[in-house]
């Protein structure tokens, strides 16, 4: 080799390694799948809450949202003024490896990860294995739970993730025992308790319309044991006359004790009750089953909110409460995130996602409806949570720096990911 072509040939080498150090040196760039619908404000918070953890742990990525179809334009308002620089992308990626429409194509070009955000269960199973397939980039899943639904091959998809979080020890025991091969397989908190979502005004002016006063009132959430979706409108779905029936068998038996409850605190301390929903169809099952049900002289210490909301002013009044209650996961977990005590109440409709009290310290807020012997111990819980507000507190927080613990050491697992 002579030494001018050395020169050149050294020049070129440098050239190349500065274009790989700069490469190198970019920004990571994360394509987060979430967003799964918007009629339940705990669906709403597991991408906020994800978004949350990726600002605050590694705060040089970037990141594309990667919504489902039915992201609406208010939702997806609220999300741009918490993150105004979020992009959002929707779609599908075609089986010829085409995406639906150009901006999602962008993304998928770009993103040097996938992450697949929490949710009941592997919810994006085709967009991942389609993403995987046609782009061999890498992928990780966070904070789901594993078991009761399948989106298709789910062992084989999160066998080939970098890691798979499972959102309570129920669906790490089930992927161990279906023996997933995932490398990295533990138990991460949802991503919704790093929902930070806030509409403070709102929430001051609801309170203050409806005579509740900061810590001087619980709030209270239901559910039917199957959501009855076919009275949403825009789910457009079919009447479901076995899953009806089967709520109507059942929703006497799962309000009893909360109804009590709600009587022990109106009756036996200075709090009030607030009656709000965590999806668009439990305004009507919170006053069928709560408010028509109460005494005369109970009813007056009680509210019942008539009006769906979204997450920043449902968030911003749960931190004006003393605590929750009730038969719903997400508003607890928002809660509990933000240092707020929270009682949870399951049945075996539900996934296993109440497990994750238990997996986080909060065994004795969680109860199962369908054990009778646990009816009893409803009642002296939340009246505990009411009368002794500084010990609820203390154990809320206990529970929310281990669930912050958690999120440290998983989001550093995704920044090795990233790095390698």
């Amino acid at each position: 080799m002579n030494r001018r072509h050395f020169l050149h040939t050294s020049l070129a080498a440098a050239a190349l390694a500065a274009t790989a150090g700069a490469a190198q040196k970019r920004p990571p760039r994360i394509l987060l799948r979430s967003s799964w619908q918007v009629v339940n404000i705990g669906d709403i918070a597991h991408t906020p809450g994800v978004l949350t953890l990726i600002e605050k742990h590694l705060p040089e990525a970037e990141v594309v949202l990667w919504a489902s179809g039915d992201l609406t334009d208010d939702v997806a308002a609220m999300e741009h003024k918490r993150f105004p620089k979020l992009k959002i992308v929707k779609g599908s990626i075609g089986a010829d490896g085409k995406a639906s429409n150009p901006a999602l194509g962008d993304a998928v070009g770009w993103a040097d990860f996938l992450l697949h955000g929490s949710g009941p269960s592997l919810v994006a199973a085709r967009d991942v294995a389609a993403f995987v397939k046609h782009t061999g980039k890498p992928f990780g899943v966070y904070g789901i739970t594993h078991g009761s639904f399948l989106s298709g091959d789910d062992k084989k998809i999160l066998s080939g993730a970098k890691f798979t979080f499972f959102r309570d020890s129920v669906s790490l025991a089930i992927a161990k025992k279906e023996e997933v091969k995932c490398p990295i397989m533990d138990f991460a908190p949802d991503g919704a308790f790093a929902c930070d979502l806030r509409d403070d005004a709102k929430a001051a002016e609801f309170l203050k319309a409806n005579g509740l006063e900061e810590g001087k009132f619980l709030c209270c959430l239901s559910r039917l044991r199957y959501t009855p979706y076919w009275t949403i409108p825009e789910k457009k779905r079919a009447f479901d006359a076995q899953r009806h029936t089967r709520n109507e068998a059942m929703k006497e038996h799962d309000h009893r004790a909360l109804r009590e409850a709600i009587v022990a605190v109106a009756r036996q301390t200075p709090l009030k009750v607030l009656l709000c929903p965590e999806d668009m169809t439990q305004m009507a099952v919170g006053k069928e089953m709560f408010f028509d049900q109460l005494p005369a002289d109970v009813k007056p210490k009680v509210v019942w909110r008539s009006k769906f909301w979204l997450t920043d002013e449902a968030l911003s009044t749960y931190l004006k409460s003393a605590g929750l209650f009730g038969s719903e996961m997400h508003s607890p977990i928002m809660a509990v995130g933000n240092g707020i005590p929270a009682i949870v109440c399951r049945f075996e409709e539900q996934t296993s996602k109440g497990i994750m009290w238990r997996d986080i310290g909060l065994g004795d807020w969680l109860f199962d409806l369908d054990q009778p012997d646990q009816h009893a111990r409803i009642v002296p819980a939340v009246l505990s949570l009411a009368t002794d507000p500084a010990a609820a507190r203390a154990r809320a927080a206990a529970a929310r720096e281990f669930v912050e613990k958690r999120q440290r050491e998983t989001m550093g697992i995704l920044r090795a990911a990233l790095d390698g």
